[in-house]
């Protein structure tokens, strides 16, 4: 005998309220979104002018009409690396790897979303520095690249690139140099000039110590025969027997000394006679 399985009766008006809630559910999820941290958000209205340019969401939660979207994009420090073909002022081709650190700023992110586009580095960021790192370089040797200019050149270039992007809603506050390549052949002859000079410069520097310490003996020398000079000067013949008479005094008075006086020297000074 067949076993009855039970009948399931859906409740009246169940199907409404299950498409009312997938509605509301992607309703409320289309109507919300979460900014994270460093984040930073402008809304584009579907139905209105596009990109709001007056107002910049920060990190948390918002609400928005279902039928907008929010766009999010990163406003702290940020920075790329690029490595660029450059020409020297000699017109010799460089390669030259650098840093560049920029932010958004946060209060125009939709000004510059809305001129420049989402992808606003590649549209705004890579030719300034492009521009600028060809300008700058292009007024230094390669010797000078290579070496001692460095921090000048990062310099120049932040500045210029800071200049383009005047009143562009984008700033950048760093530029680093990390490494500038030069042809093999013309590496080795700036190194091996540069150890020359190294070599050059360590020498001059022991030629003149040789010489200070040269006049500073001829110095001491000289001093020394000054103040014997004034010495001698100042030595009366009643001070030299004063002093004569104070050694003879010092020397009767050692106990490995045997002396007699007999007399008396030249200058009325006692001769003294011992063991030696």
């Amino acid at each position: 005998m067949a076993t009855r399985q039970p009948e399931f009766n859906f409740p009246k008006g169940g199907l409404f309220f299950i498409i009312l809630g997938v509605a509301a559910i992607i309703l409320f999820t289309k109507a919300t979104v979460t900014i994270g941290p460093g984040e930073g958000g402008v809304i584009f209205e579907s139905l209105g002018d596009g990109i709001d340019t007056e107002k910049t969401y920060g990190e948390g939660f918002h609400f928005m009409m279902p039928w907008n979207k929010m766009i999010v994009r990163k406003v702290r420090q940020q920075s790329i690396s690029d490595e660029m073909n450059v020409l020297s002022v000699n017109g010799l081709e460089v390669k030259v790897n650098g840093t560049i650190w920029y932010e958004p700023e946060f209060e125009n992110l939709g000004k510059l979303i809305k001129t420049k586009g989402q992808d606003y580095e590649r549209e705004l960021l890579d030719p300034a520095i492009n521009a600028a790192a060809r300008s700058v370089v292009g007024r230094y040797t390669p010797e000078q690249l290579y070496s001692s200019k460095r921090d000048v050149i990062e310099q120049e270039i932040l500045e210029e690139v800071q200049g383009v992007l005047k009143d562009q809603y984008l700033s950048v506050t760093r530029v680093l140099v990390e490494d500038v390549k030069l042809p093999s052949t013309i590496r080795i002859a700036i190194e091996t000039k540069l150890k020359q000079e190294q070599e050059s410069l360590e020498y001059e520097f022991r030629i003149s110590k040789a010489k200070k310490e040269a006049e500073r003996q001829k110095i001491d020398a000289e001093g020394k025969a000054i103040a014997n000079k004034i010495l001698s000067a100042s030595l009366t013949d009643k001070i030299l027997q004063e002093k004569g008479i104070d050694a003879t005094l010092e020397l009767s008075k050692s106990p490995n000394s045997k002396v007699i006086v007999i007399g008396s020297g030249k200058d009325g000074l006692p001769i003294i006679l011992g063991n030696q």
